[in-house]
């Protein structure tokens, strides 16, 4: 009875939620800017020259951050802020042998008990109330996120999803013993829309380990789901890998985080930048800089310059371009097509796969983007140049990659060329001729 109680109130909160439209809750976070984070910044790289590092990178949060006073006071010297762990009673699905025993384990006194000793600091932005549940935990977790967020006004709710490689159930919705609680990942992310008020949808994926099939898949089920529910997409990629003999590329950083932005995130997030789990992180664990610093440095810089403009628009669709005799799309079930054209744009092609979302201005206006991801060489094994071609009747046009405005060519027929390279990405804006 007293479950259902909590399910109904949930019920309620998510449709008076969806009737009025999310409402990004004011706070420290910027949500009008791509943020850029990190997983994890651990005790021996918290000195004043680690943090003005941690900035000097293009870092604007950490996630999984104590409450260390000290080093809190050098995040709001240098403007970055802390998803602050350990502050209201922990959860993490792990295996699913927990699954549906948040409300048992951790019970709202548990909360309010946390939030009466706590002490606020500007650093932090948000309060992390758990990692990875089960959907059967979904329904608590709306009268959790809706208690933190009371509060503590100052914060926001962090909760963060699996991916689409858990285990999800093999027999009834009473089976614990999985890891999602629902027979399919789309059926786990519309639970969790179903149920949590929260105007992002937060998870990880590591494509190194997987691959990119599912990477795609994954992007499109949560992508979708923000797009149907007024969400923000926040993704969390990897910097560092599973075997201690692989670094990750800088074309590789590169892909995943323009493979998510063509599909429309606002938030990018890194694992990890010190000890956090796997190998070959940005700082080790004697705190001194890796090979991957000064990748994810120029990779972050990229990321801000094009954000500035990205953000201005909303993806409103993504379409696969150019990937006829691959594996993928077939793979995720998604379909290729030769060239792209949504009415604005047309016939754009580089006679290479292309990952292209299709964007409108968040103020109305007739102005449209599209972020285009090349997508030919995911594993940084032979990257290329290529031609980009298409048109824009009656639009002003512009194209910039991560380090400036892209040399382009019209002709007297109306076709806009420019040179891109594999795992790049591009901000195309056409701007209404008034």
């Amino acid at each position: 009875m007293k479950r259902l109680f909590f399910i109904l109130a949930a019920l309620t909160l998510t449709a008076n939620v969806f009737a009025q439209g999310f409402v990004t809750k004011p706070g420290r976070m910027d949500r009008g800017k791509l943020n850029i984070g990190v997983y994890h910044l651990r005790p021996y790289a918290r000195t004043e020259a680690h943090i003005k590092d941690l900035a000097d990178c293009g870092v604007d949060f950490v996630i999984c951050m104590d409450y260390d006073r000290p080093a809190l006071d050098l995040f709001s010297k240098y403007g970055v802020g802390a998803i602050v762990s350990g502050i209201v009673p922990g959860w993490w699905g792990g295996d699913g042998d927990n699954a549906g025993k948040l409300e048992e384990t951790n019970p709202l006194s548990k909360y309010e008990e946390a939030a009466a000793s706590f002490k606020d600091h500007p650093a932090i932005w948000g309060i992390d109330i758990g990692d990875e549940p089960s959907a059967l935990d979904f329904p608590y977790y709306a009268k959790v996120m809706a208690k933190v967020e009371e509060l503590f006004p100052n914060q926001f709710a962090f909760l963060n999803l699996y991916p689409n490689y858990a285990s999800v159930s093999q027999n009834t919705s009473e089976q614990t013993k999985s890891q999602l609680g629902t027979a399919t990942y789309g059926e786990h992310i519309a639970q969790y829309c179903k149920y949590v008020p929260a105007d992002y949808i937060s998870y990880d994926f590591y494509y190194k380990n997987v691959g990119v099939a599912a990477d795609y898949a994954n992007l499109r089920t949560v992508s979708d789901a923000c797009l149907r529910t007024g969400r923000g997409m926040w993704v969390t990629v990897q910097v560092n890998s599973y075997d201690p003999k692989v670094w990750i590329t800088e074309n590789e950083l590169r892909f995943q985080a323009y493979s998510a932005l063509a599909f429309g995130a606002e938030n990018i997030t890194w694992a990890c930048y010190t000890a956090g789990w796997w190998n070959n992180q940005v700082v080790d664990a004697n705190g001194v800089k890796t090979r991957q610093y000064d990748k994810l440095k120029r990779v972050n810089a990229e990321l801000h310059f094009l954000g500035v403009d990205y953000m201005k628009y909303i993806r409103k669709a993504t379409s696969f371009v150019g990937f006829e005799g691959t594996d993928i799309p077939e793979d995720t079930g998604e379909k290729s097509v030769g060239k792209y054209d949504d009415g604005v744009f047309s016939d754009l092609s580089a006679r290479c796969p292309l990952v292209v979302g299709g964007m409108e201005a968040r103020d109305g206006s007739p102005d449209r983007a599209l972020f285009v991801c090349v997508a030919d060489d995911p594993f940084d094994k032979a990257p290329k140049k290529h031609t980009l071609r298409f048109k824009a009747p009656g639009r002003e046009v512009t194209v910039r990659g991560g380090d400036g405005y892209l040399p382009m060519r019209r002709d007297a027929g109306g076709w806009y060329e420019c040179t891109v390279s594999s795992c790049q990405g591009i901000l195309i804006e056409a701007k209404k001729n008034l």
